[in-house]
């Protein structure tokens, strides 16, 4: 199948996109960000230059960068060249430390989303710049040589790898199903985060409680759910969950370097496919009989026919829970409490209408906001929904095209580049199995 944009147009289109987001990292924050309850926003501010403080907030932020930068390189560096499974364990705990622990989970590429988001459409949001560094300098990356961001770089993927020790396989029908919910969990991130609503991506982040040694004790109980998980699936989170990742996995489709199985020639031991915890090793296709080629010559014409259905539907759906929606942002919730007061439906005043009272602004300036919002969350909502709509259409067609294969690879979308598989391969030098040594397969090395 032929991509509808040819590689050049789509690395065109990528830098001038992220040419938008940088330039948005130079804007004036002219009135308070949305309260987004417990997760702190990122300064956007620019300090005065002749502080202590200053430098010391540059210097952490281009160290940080440095970082980063420096862990991709040598994620690339173990996974493309050295083939090392154990270069790149050691680099994951390295990751989980550091931008885990030591940085307390932020700012991470996941959260960067919502920064970018909000940014994207709200010209009085300034984005830090680290936000910035940290939601491209990871695509960049695997666009060029794949998720080697996912294999030793994300701290919330260190985690769950570290802990994967007796995976099991989930059936490819599960797995598939599964693994929608982290594009729809994208879309309503984005979302949200778009029209000033709520940072849920922060709000809800599993591990980000263990990283500062707080969080409530629902958190830590989704966290250590995940983690406990993941000790029999394989990374949960960022297979099912993860926005990032969502959009991770089809920029690796167009990466020039890709994860090998084997540097030689594949021998179809299927010694990679079984250690694999991931199910990210497709195995060789079986010719299909020429008998069933029209039946689904005509499958896919109608899922074709169907996909613009499916996304009329979604956006018809999403609009009517715009409504529900609107409710979650601050300036309407504030607009319908200082109504409910006014009217005399509620008792006394709250704290937010006490505070708002006291700024001195006609309630009617605050009434046109809240209707404003509304509106954007009428578009937001609707859009979300037809994204819902096309993520599930194109689903169904890539599972309706067949793909022909003649040995053992690891799917770029999929594939985590975790390096397992490597010493698994009878084929490669530094294999396990060539030296006649065994390890139980999903373990660490």
């Amino acid at each position: 199948m032929r991509h509808v944009f040819s590689k050049p147009t789509f690395y065109l289109f990528a830098i001038v996109l992220l040419a938008m987001i940088a330039g948005s990292a130079y804007g004036v924050e002219r009135f308070p960000p949305p309260d987004f309850s417990d997760h702190q926003l990122p300064a956007g501010h620019t300090p005065e230059r002749t502080t202590v403080w200053y430098y010391m907030h540059t210097a952490g932020v281009i160290f940080d960068i440095a970082m980063l930068t420096a862990m991709l390189a040598g994620a690339t560096y173990f996974a493309h060249f050295r083939r090392s499974r154990r270069g790149l364990f050691v680099l994951a705990i390295v990751a989980l430390a550091y931008f885990g622990f030591w940085r307390e989970g932020c700012i991470c590429a996941i959260g960067s989303i919502q920064n970018v988001s909000l940014a994207l459409f709200d010209p009085d949001y300034a984005i830090p710049l680290l936000a910035v560094a940290f939601f491209v300098l990871p695509l960049v990356f695997t666009l060029f040589v794949g998720r080697t961001f996912c294999a030793a770089v994300c701290p919330l993927g260190a985690i769950q790898e570290l802990v994967a020790v007796r995976s099991v396989k989930v059936p490819a029908w599960l797995d598939q199903t599964l693994g929608l919910f982290r594009y729809i969990y994208l879309g309503l991130g984005v979302a949200l985060a778009a029209t000033g609503t709520a940072f849920v991506i922060c709000r809800y982040d599993p591990f980000v409680g263990f990283f500062r040694m707080s969080a409530g004790i629902d958190m830590l109980v989704f966290g250590g759910a995940l983690i406990l998980l993941g000790v029999f699936v394989g990374r949960p989170y960022c297979r099912y969950l993860c926005p990032y990742g969502a959009i991770l996995s089809p920029l690796a489709r167009l990466s020039k370097f890709r994860v090998r199985v084997t540097p030689d020639d594949c021998i179809g031991c299927r010694l990679c496919e079984d250690v694999c915890p991931y199910g990210a090793i497709r195995p060789p296709t079986v010719d299909q009989p020429p008998e069933t080629r029209p039946a689904g010559r005509r499958r896919l014409a109608v899922l074709i026919v169907l996909l613009p259905l499916l996304v009329c539907g979604g956006a018809f759906v999403g609009s009517q829970l715009s409504e529900s929606a609107a409710k979650l942002h601050p300036t309407v919730r504030l607009s319908e409490r200082l109504s409910a007061e006014r009217l005399g439906l509620v008792e006394g005043t709250d704290d937010a209408s006490d505070a708002f009272r006291n700024t001195g602004r006609a309630e009617s300036k605050l009434y046109e906001e809240a209707e404003q919002k509304r509106g954007q969350i009428r578009i937001a909502t609707a859009l979300f929904g037809g994204w819902v709509g096309l993520v599930i259409g194109i689903k169904l067609l890539q599972l309706s095209i067949r793909r022909r294969r003649t040995d053992y690879t690891a799917d770029p979308s999929a594939c985590f580049a975790c390096g397992r598989c490597f010493k698994y391969c009878p084929n490669d030098p530094q294999s396990l199995v060539a030296f006649g040594e065994t390890t139980e397969a999903g373990g660490a090395p």
